[in-house]
């Protein structure tokens, strides 16, 4: 079997929802691993290029401990508040280093430029992960497994079931590629958050109805239907949410190059209708983009509770709750085309996420974080974005660690218990 190494918890994933799995896990006293296929930790934050952080929680989970991090230096920068909520803002160059510190400090080993390839089973419990190096493919054992890979491929590797898409069509959201100007004149140039922005052109015409306009003559592509113009740390510069591949599956080979090549292929087109039409962008120039695509939503693990459209809608509480009121609109991008599925983002309101959610059906020894969490595709349009994952992998750290210490499997684990540790460490859960 090739064996290597061996730990009480691996965690499979080294994005906002890895990264707290694994240093909350190792607080607990555990032997933790952390395996990146990239070589840097941040996942979406710094591979993705994607900021601000959105979604929220009460406080104090990992999310206001890794906004407090990576905020370091920018203190004085104001915080903008949108329907959105509260934009969190992010020097992705900086973050490589701040995460990977964080990290490394706290007593994680960390495994980069290491895909994971496979699962290793013992009948229905994950016993281990075939990982690529550049010794060769080895086999990394553990007592608890997370699934941090967004795509839940531990999970589905390991045989749990799944949905995929939404049930009319089974069809996702779609992927993006952002990326980030500077040039831009801050005395006459607009920001915008969305769709939904009210944000005006100098004539009095709506910024968003102009962007619908240009597709439908083809300045814009046919998919790409508003240019969010996010502000950054630094004056001068937006970080633009735009480019969107539709029906692509991500999950293929094919489907990845087909994703890349329609989103890359709309950056200049995108910034070519900024220079022609938008006061304040006539200069603008792209200096950096995601060196992965930014895929909002792939398999969803079916796990002991699916959180449904009505836990989002009317702000559901439960007793096995492991993050407390965490929001964030019901943001479905538009799987058949430009916009939003339901013509703009819908109201949330603050909900919990109940441990049920983290744990998969069928198969032992594993504990899922992040964007692959049970759900249905109308819920997971809230609960995908950052700010939610860094709370809900905190939880799977504790709960895996946990665990190994009671030598316990993931569902039988007393929710008290990790309540117990959550307040402990700061969070407010009811």
């Amino acid at each position: 079997m090739n064996e290597w190494s061996s730990y009480d918890v691996i965690v499979a994933g080294g994005g906002p929802a890895g990264i707290c799995a694994a240093v909350s896990a190792a607080r607990e006293g555990v032997s933790v691993a952390l395996i990146e296929r990239y070589g840097i930790l941040g996942g979406m934050l710094t591979s993705g290029h994607v900021h601000p952080i959105l979604g929220m929680t009460e406080p104090n989970t990992m999310y206001h401990e890794m906004v407090q991090l990576l905020k370091s230096g920018h203190e004085d920068k104001e915080t903008i508040i949108t329907r959105n909520g509260a934009e969190c803002h992010v020097d992705p160059e900086e973050a490589k280093l701040l995460l990977l510190d964080f990290v490394n400090e706290n007593g994680v080993d960390i495994y980069l430029q290491t895909p994971v390839v496979d699962v290793v089973m013992d009948e229905n419990r994950v016993a281990g992960l075939k990982i690529g190096t550049q010794e060769g493919i080895k086999t990394i054992l553990g007592k608890v497994f997370v699934d941090a890979t967004g795509d839940g491929f531990v999970a589905a590797q390991a045989g749990a079931p799944f949905f995929l898409g939404r049930d009319v069509d089974g069809r996702c959201q779609p992927t993006s590629v952002e990326f980030t100007l500077d040039h831009v004149n801050e005395e006459t140039a607009i920001s915008c958050y969305g769709g939904s922005d009210p944000v005006t052109l100098p004539d009095g015409v709506r910024y968003s109805d102009f962007c619908k306009e240009a597709s439908k003559r083809g300045e814009l592509p046919e998919n790409v239907t508003i240019v969010r113009l996010h502000k950054t740390f630094y004056p001068g510069e937006r970080q633009v949410n735009a480019t969107q591949a539709n029906n692509c599956n991500t999950l293929t080979p094919a489907g990845i190059l087909e994703a890349e090549l329609t989103t890359r292929k709309q950056i200049p087109i995108i910034v070519e209708f900024l220079r022609k039409h938008i006061p304040g962008y006539e200069n603008c120039r792209v200096t950096a983009s995601g060196s992965t695509l930014g895929v909002r939503e792939t398999r969803r693990i079916l796990g002991e509770y699916v959180l449904n459209d009505e836990d989002v809608e009317r702000g559901s509480r439960f007793e096995d709750v492991i993050v407390h009121n965490a929001w964030f609109l019901i943001d479905i991008h538009n799987p058949n085309g430009g916009g939003q599925a339901e013509g703009r983002s819908q109201p949330a309101k603050p909900y919990d996420i109940p441990l049920r959610c983290l744990i998969p059906q069928k198969v032992d020894s594993l504990i899922l974080a992040g964007r692959c969490i049970s759900g249905t595709h109308r819920a997971h349009a809230s609960y995908r974005v950052m700010g939610i994952a860094f709370a809900v992998g905190q939880a799977a750290g504790i709960t895996a660690a946990l665990c190994v210490r009671h030598e316990i499997q993931p569902r039988k684990v007393p929710c008290t218990e990790v309540q117990k540790v959550l307040i402990h460490r700061g969070a407010k859960l009811f």
